[in-house]
């Protein structure tokens, strides 16, 4: 491979990627807006996952030649649309929504950690301090209790 192909290889592959990247930016923005905000809330797991493969697949889109724009509209429309009856469905029905997202944990609780949790959720006891810490508490006498919510941050209410 010549060096200079490294770095530039056609002005056809710059001027797709700026028509193909400007409308593809374009629907995905429109697919989110008629979407809501659910689709990006990253409320749990699931809405993660979403989250990131709209990202690779709009950067899929935008760099292989070998995706048209109507194929990689049609990968956003799929994803999103997916959130939406998953997001629909959780709403409905308990037992769906226990499927898809994960419950809040109580790692804490009046000062004492709740070890068996900790090690269930592979949060350490130097990470959860750290938490107490970033909420202004200075030990874990502090706490009223430490939860991991379903969303993977930790919620810490101190006494008093």
């Amino acid at each position: 491979m010549d060096l200079s192909e490294m770095f530039f290889q056609n002005p056809q592959g710059i001027v797709r990627t700026l028509i193909v990247g400007a409308l593809a930016y374009i629907a995905l923005v429109l697919f989110l807006r008629i979407s809501g905000k659910r689709t990006l809330a990253k409320l749990n797991a699931f809405d993660l996952v979403v989250t990131v493969a709209l990202g690779s697949t709009l950067s899929a889109i935008l760099l292989q030649e070998s995706i048209a724009l109507a194929e990689g509209l049609v990968a956003l429309a799929l994803l999103i649309g997916a959130q939406y009856l998953v997001a629909f469905a959780s709403v409905r029905s308990k037992s769906f929504a226990s499927l898809v997202r994960s419950e809040p944990s109580l790692l804490a609780r009046d000062g004492r950690f709740c070890d068996g949790n900790l090690q269930r959720e592979r949060i350490t006891r130097d990470e959860a301090m750290s938490a107490v810490r970033a909420n202004g508490g200075d030990e874990l006498s502090d706490v009223e209790f430490l939860i991991l919510e379903s969303d993977g941050t930790i919620s810490v209410r101190l006494k008093g």
